[in-house]
């Protein structure tokens, strides 16, 4: 069980609190390497050059920094992707390169989901506000008429992500296909992602 404040609360964050910066970056490290229930929190204390009384003042728990974590992640991916509901293909090119440069990152959303299933990560969470507003944007592109309205937009955004995603979600294969493959590089793997996504959803711009 995380260690907590007694007041249960969580501080505040001031402006350009660089001491809150260092820790929600130590502790990517540490969650991405170690999943949340492995990792430690005076490992990211130390990593972040404080205590960990000064981590549990400004978190309340290692679920709730972890929580923390992930939702500014989620907000660097979709700023670092942009979807374009209109070029389906390239969107999904621009999150396998993402993952590809970063097997880290992608590490650290898996663990959330297998160690927080089914839990709200933090109040107004941005990861929820994000995939709300891809799904409209979809929904509109719909209504627009380019885009198949017999999808639903959600179905849309979950596919296209898990296609993107195949290889970073699956190391041991991307190994198999660098030993096997007719064209082991990382282009054809690349290639055959934004293929797969064209053929489902076809650039309509």
């Amino acid at each position: 069980m995380s260690q907590s404040l007694d007041s249960g609360q969580t501080a505040a964050p001031a402006a350009g609190d660089t001491t809150r910066e260092r820790i929600l970056t130590a502790a990517m490290e540490e969650f991405a390497r170690h999943g949340i229930a492995g990792a430690r929190v005076d490992r990211i204390a130390k990593l972040a050059k404080t205590s960990k009384e000064r981590v549990y003042a400004y978190f309340r728990g290692k679920d709730a920094l972890y929580a923390a974590v992930a939702a500014r992640e989620h907000v660097v991916i979709a700023e670092a992707t942009q979807i374009d509901p209109c070029d389906l293909p390239g969107y999904a090119g621009r999150l396998f390169d993402y993952f590809v440069a970063r097997p880290d990152h992608h590490r650290l959303i898996t663990w959330g989901r297998l160690e927080l299933p089914g839990t709200t990560a933090v109040a107004d969470d941005p990861a929820q506000a994000l995939l709300a507003r891809k799904i409209d944007q979809l929904r509109q592109v719909q209504q627009a008429g380019q885009l198949d309205p017999a999808w639903d937009p959600a179905d849309v955004l979950a596919l296209v992500n898990q296609i993107a995603m195949t290889w970073a979600s699956q190391p041991e294969l991307s190994e198999a296909a660098a030993a096997h493959a007719v064209d082991p590089t990382t282009a054809a793997r690349r290639a055959a992602v934004v293929t797969a996504v064209e053929r489902l959803f076809p650039r309509v711009c």
